[in-house]
């Protein structure tokens, strides 16, 4: 241990001696880490984003139904186009047959205006929902509340706004009690949805949230349905599934051999896509970078075979004084490893700059996390490993008579 210790000073010592060459020997691990970090930072937070995104939509806890489910290419969607829509009588089958279900919501979107006195806002997703929308976790009122039970079986013509379609609405008003205008019929503001923020420099804010049958009334009755299932249990997911398929099936009065004619996904299957989608690109952008860490312990084996021929007449005099072979090659590995480790910690730095800079000047998010602090330093100290091997057997196979000659 203590030669390990003493090969480490030696090499700080030899890389203060020099800043400008151990510079230039570490500007490789330094370029190829700090885009690693990068790299992986940003890849991190692009994830949890998503995640978070998908979970808060679809639920962790609950699946959807709706007309076409999930199709990944033009063939599968011509398949699913002729689908009929989803209504609630569909809705009222699952409750019905699935004893494993403990709450079906029904929910139905689209674009329209919103306005309040001189401010008009155009393209506005405004959502219509039944009554038990407020058995998930979509929605939480940070000022005032969320709409009633009865005041959607009732149809009441109030509305739960978005965060940011409040803000852009009222202002520093207070938007509780006051009247709105969707699609010009008045609303009565009730509630204020909490900030979700955005994603991908999109507002998840923008909304207006209204009794399905006011919604109905506005925009037509004829408008398909999304169902949002939550079973009893977590871990009865799946069963739910199956039950809900086999209700429908019946509703539908399908035949046995007859394909679904309706879709059902979970966020689990959503978030699969996304990650075999985005798998690839994000290897190969993790490869093609990871290349620069080749070059960069290359050049660290060149100024280690060049460290060797300059110490070769220090060597020879160790060995002559009694020094071993894995003496020499642990003082080369030592200081080997410590210059490729030097070049690393301030790669890594500069990668988590660098990743918070592009989240701040972009839509990218970035997660830094500890681990990527030690896949950056190990990284690095694995490469200064390896490309010193050949130097440090080259320094320990010398000929200590040879050697001394060299002074």
């Amino acid at each position: 241990m203590s030669r390990i210790f003493e090969g480490v000073v030696i090499a700080l010592r030899a890389i203060w001696g020099s800043k400008l060459r151990s510079f230039m020997s570490v500007l490789g691990n330094i370029v190829a880490v700090t885009s690693i970090i990068a790299v992986v930072s940003l890849i991190q937070g692009l994830n949890a984003t998503v995640t978070d995104a998908i979970v808060s939509d679809v639920g962790a806890d609950s699946f959807v139904v709706d007309r076409y489910g999930i199709t990944r290419s033009e063939e599968d969607f011509e398949k699913v186009r002729s689908n009929p829509r989803l209504t609630m009588r569909d809705a009222e089958a699952i409750r019905r047959y699935s004893p494993l279900v403990r709450s079906v919501m029904a929910e139905s979107s689209s674009s329209g205006q919103v306005s309040y006195r001189e401010h008009l806002l155009e393209s506005v997703n405004v959502r219509g929902v039944s009554s038990e929308y407020v058995n998930f976790s979509s929605y939480n009122a940070e000022r005032g509340r969320l709409i009633s039970t009865s005041e959607v079986d009732r149809n009441r013509d109030v509305v739960l706004l978005g965060w940011g379609t409040a803000d852009r609405l009222f202002g520093q008003r207070n938007p509780l009690d006051q009247v709105i205008k969707i699609q010009g019929i008045h609303y009565r503001v009730v509630g204020v949805n909490e900030k979700k923020g955005s994603v991908f420099g999109q507002s998840q804010d923008e909304f207006a949230v209204i009794p399905l049958g006011s919604f109905q009334k506005s925009f037509g009755s004829r408008r398909g349905i999304q169902l949002n299932v939550k079973p009893i249990d977590p871990s009865v997911v799946e069963d739910a599934m199956n039950d809900a398929t086999v209700a429908l099936r019946i509703e539908r009065r399908l035949k046995p051999k007859e394909r679904n004619n309706f879709g059902m996904f979970t966020s689990d299957s959503i978030l699969a896509i996304y990650h075999q989608a985005t798998s690839g690109i994000f290897a190969v952008l993790v490869g093609v970078v990871a290349l620069s860490l080749v070059v960069g312990g290359i050049v660290i084996m060149n100024i280690m075979l060049m460290v060797v021929t300059e110490r070769t007449f220090e060597i020879g005099l160790r060995k002559a004084l009694g020094a071993k072979r894995r003496d020499i090659m642990l003082q080369v590995l030592a200081e080997s490893v410590t210059l490729s480790v030097a070049g690393g910690i301030v790669g890594t730095t500069l990668g988590f700059l660098v990743a918070l800079v592009i989240s701040k000047l972009s839509p990218l998010p970035a997660a830094v996390q500890a681990w990527s602090v030690a896949l950056g330093i190990g990284i690095t100290a694995v490469v200064g490993l390896c490309f010193g091997v050949y130097p440090a057997m080259r320094a320990a196979r010398l000929d200590p008579i040879e050697a001394l000659r060299k002074e």
